[in-house]
Formats: C-alpha cells, structure tokens, sequence
C-alpha cells in the first residue's frame, strides 16, 4: 500500500544530548511541545527512553499512545501509533545528528494511505513543522514547566 509522509527539520544551537534530554522523556513534551499532557503507562523498570517503552501525548481531545521502537540516545528515536490518531502502518524517525556545535533535528513519519490517514495526514504537515520549531527553542532556550 502506498505510504504518505511527513518531515520537518531545522538546527538547534544545542549539544544532542540537550535536544535529547527533550526529545526522549515524554513527560516533558507538554513544556515545549504543543500537547496539552504528556507522560508514560507504567514505565516500572525501564529506561524512559528504552525499546517498548509506552507513552502517550495529548493533543486537544486526543489521546495518541506510542510504543518506543528503537532508540540510540542523543542519536535517534523511533516509534509507532499504537492508538489515538486514526492511522495504520505509523512509524516515526527522529534523528539528531551534530552540525557544528549544534543538532540537525529530522522528525519524520510514514504511514498507509487510507482515508482517515490522508486526514491526519492534512494535520501533521502543519504539526511536524511547530514541533521541530518548538523543540529547537526549547533546547536553545530551555524549557520552563507547564503552570497546571
């Protein structure tokens, strides 16, 4: 089945472990992300950052759960949808490779092209973009917390 994608990049004047440090807990995207909560289910003995590790982000009403697939701290994270946004197939890549003292920031994603994912899809063209945004000035400028 045919896949459609979505990617945004940009540089943070960050070291890859600072941008990691964001990138990799969950319970910190909702202080620089555009996600109303954020957090794992029972993380109890794993790595927050480790393969198979669950977590999940709200945005607005919607509660998308990912399961962690890969990762290779300050380097790369992948995941995938487990459930929350209606897509099939999702898998996600972010990598955070050096570029000069700072981090090169690629967040991309796949997914099969059905007709709900071509309505997400209309969504995180405009989403990927904000976060990397988001996330490149809260690495550079750091993060304050979410006042609940």
């Amino acid at each position: 089945m045919a896949q459609l994608h979505v990617e945004a990049e940009g540089v943070a004047q960050a070291a890859p472990e600072a941008v990691w440090e964001l990138v990799a807990n969950a319970n910190r995207y909702q202080q620089w992300g555009p996600w109303n909560a954020s957090g794992y289910q029972d993380p109890a003995g794993q790595a927050a950052d480790a393969a198979g590790v669950i977590r999940w982000m709200r945005y607005g009403r919607t509660t998308t759960v990912e399961k962690v697939l890969e990762a290779e701290p300050a380097r790369r994270l992948v995941y995938t949808v487990v459930k929350g946004i209606p897509v099939r197939n999702y898998r996600a890549e972010v990598t955070l490779p050096p570029e000069g003292e700072g981090t090169r920031i690629r967040w991309s994603a796949s997914w099969d092209r059905t007709l709900p994912g071509r309505i997400v899809h209309r969504k995180l063209r405009t989403m990927y973009p904000d976060i990397v945004g988001r996330l490149i000035a809260a690495a550079e400028h750091g993060v304050q917390p979410v006042q609940t």
